[in-house]
């Protein structure tokens, strides 16, 4: 049995032992661990906040997005209606316009047919009187060729004169 139970002396030793590197590692290699352990915290505390810092951040700059994307459509509304409301406009000052000027172009067409129709009748009128003339001359120079013809015209137009 005296090989499970430890001798005094062996416990003895083993507590001095213990506590002597206790002491060592205490003075030396734990002063390095802990600063290692604290600057590692430290530096997973600064990247959770940089990291906090980072999500906040983003959520202004989403909310700052949205408000941006908002006004941008708001205002490609707005050039949209503007647009819509100037090309309505230009079309319906060309339908104006067109219409203007076809009405001008009508009352030149009913000018120009005006023009030609009383050049049409002069010209009817004049052929009229030409060829008045012409059948007139034609019969007189037929009936004068007679003498009793002529005496006849002669003797009808005194009367004619006398009469009137």
């Amino acid at each position: 049995m005296e090989l499970v139970t430890p001798g005094i002396g062996l416990i003895f030793w083993q507590t001095l032992t213990f506590l002597i590197v206790l002491f060592l590692l205490s003075k030396v290699a734990w002063k390095p661990i802990m600063n290692a352990l604290r600057e590692r915290e430290t530096n997973i505390e600064n990247a959770l906040s940089a990291a906090e810092k980072a999500k906040l951040e983003m959520q202004g700059l989403k909310a700052e997005n949205e408000k941006l994307l908002a006004e941008a459509r708001l205002e490609r509304d707005k050039i949209l209606k503007e647009a819509t409301e100037a090309g309505n406009n230009i079309v319906e000052s060309a339908k104006v316009k067109a219409n203007e000027e076809g009405s001008r172009m009508i009352a030149s067409a009913r000018e120009a047919i005006e023009t030609e129709k009383r050049a049409a009748i002069a010209e009817v009128k004049n052929m009229a009187a030409a060829m008045s003339l012409e059948i007139a001359e034609r019969i007189l120079r037929r009936e004068l060729n007679d003498p009793q013809a002529q005496q006849a015209l002669a003797q009808q137009y005194i009367n004619e004169v006398t009469l009137n």
